[in-house]
């Protein structure tokens, strides 16, 4: 049984390859790191290279409810955080109604319509409010900016506030996995980008949005932007000369584009 003071990459190594999963030596330190820091991890690839495998794989390690929550065009905050049981608060108002006559307080009815019982717990909520959880984002760039800026804020803090309700905090953090399929999205949207070019943009757009001194870290519309660049410039790969007459396609702020043009080259190495 893994605990916070046997835990190594070597031993979550060994416990991954008991479920018949196997990770490679880098893949167990980043975990490592993930779970010490209580930062999420983002696993980047295409489908079937064992992303979902590795959030299902920890979840047995730890005995942790796995939660998923599927990303797609247009998901917003709340089909991702709670609900209310509008159907139960309404039998609930009738029910007062009947009860009380022309005794009714509307104010406590208001109030208790905001009741746990009819709170509908979505993926992060559920996620913040389990004692032991993975939670398993997948295909986050899927979702657009606003929803990829919703979801850093939550696993910031792990914790949210329902207007309604009041705040939720973790507890226990919940083990996030984050996944996402950048290279296949910029070859299906841009079929003349080369492969090559469309994973070395995927990586460089990743290791920028790691950085904690970027004001707006780029979504997947500024992935496209610079990959449409590049190749309409004739840029076959991804340098530091191509990178950095093109960064106004993928960075917005002027801060940003130097600061990133100063590390350049630490970003394109591998």
């Amino acid at each position: 049984m893994l605990t916070t003071a046997t835990l190594s990459p070597a031993a979550i190594g060994d416990a991954l390859r008991s479920t018949g999963y196997l990770p490679s030596e880098g893949l167990s330190t980043v975990l490592f790191l993930a779970i010490a820091m209580h930062r999420p991890l983002l696993l980047e690839g295409e489908p079937g290279t064992g992303k979902t495998s590795l959030a299902e794989a920890w979840a047995t390690v730890t005995k942790a409810e796995l939660i998923r929550l599927q990303c797609y065009e247009g998901i917003e905050a709340s089909q991702a955080l709670y609900d209310w049981d509008f159907a139960r608060q309404i039998l609930h108002i009738r029910a007062v109604e009947a009860a009380a006559g022309d005794d009714l307080d509307a104010s406590a009815l208001e109030e208790s319509l905001f009741h746990e019982r009819f709170l509908l717990e979505r993926p992060i909520l559920r996620a913040l409010r389990s004692p032991n959880a993975v939670l398993l984002i997948d295909e986050i760039d899927r979702a657009d900016d606003e929803f990829e800026a919703f979801l850093l804020e939550v696993l910031s803090t792990f914790a949210v506030t329902i207007p309604e309700y009041g705040e939720v905090r973790a507890a226990t953090p919940p083990m996030a996995v984050i996944t996402a399929r950048e290279i296949e999205i910029i070859r299906s949207r841009l079929p003349d980008v080369s492969a090559e070019l469309a994973t070395q943009v995927a990586y460089a757009v990743q290791r920028i949005r790691a950085s904690d001194d970027i004001l707006k870290p780029p979504g997947v519309a500024e992935s496209l932007d610079w990959a449409r660049a590049l190749e309409r410039l004739g840029y076959e790969q991804l340098d530091v000369a191509s990178a950095a007459e093109t960064l106004g396609a993928v960075l917005k702020y002027r801060e940003d584009a130097e600061r990133v043009r100063r590390a350049l080259e630490a970003i394109l190495t591998r």
